[in-house]
């Protein structure tokens, strides 16, 4: 009976081991391809959307349409092609939109100082 505690004692250590490995493995390959930061990245790009989102919609899309000459609301902007309507206002809409969120993304991420959670590439 003491021989059989002894051999299981020893699985437990030998599993408890490999176990460790497993998970240290795993935080390496999360840091060496920079999960954390793409995951961090899209989480904030999720959490800003809506209000970026009503910042484009409500406040700048109408000022660039009175630029362009549009009735302000940038997204009405369209040229009338035989039967084709091209809509380049609501193109560029979309366009300011991503540029917005890429830009704020960006200094969240950099003034949190998230950038240094990835493991640097030898």
């Amino acid at each position: 009976m003491e021989e059989f505690k002894q051999e299981l004692k020893e699985e437990i250590i030998e599993v408890s081991h490999e176990t460790k490995s497993r998970v240290e493995g795993f935080v390496t390959f999360i840091r060496e391809q920079g999960v954390v930061g793409l995951a961090v990245g899209f989480i904030l790009g999720g959490a800003v959307s809506k209000i970026v989102a009503s910042l484009v919609d409500d406040v700048i899309n109408p000022l660039i349409g009175l630029i362009l000459g549009g009735a302000g609301d940038l997204k009405e902007l369209v040229i009338n092609i035989g039967g084709t309507t091209l809509k380049y206002g609501s193109f560029i809409a979309t366009m300011v939109d991503f540029a917005i969120i890429a830009a704020v993304v960006y200094f969240v991420f950099k003034g949190l100082g998230l950038d240094r959670l990835d493991k640097k590439k030898a």
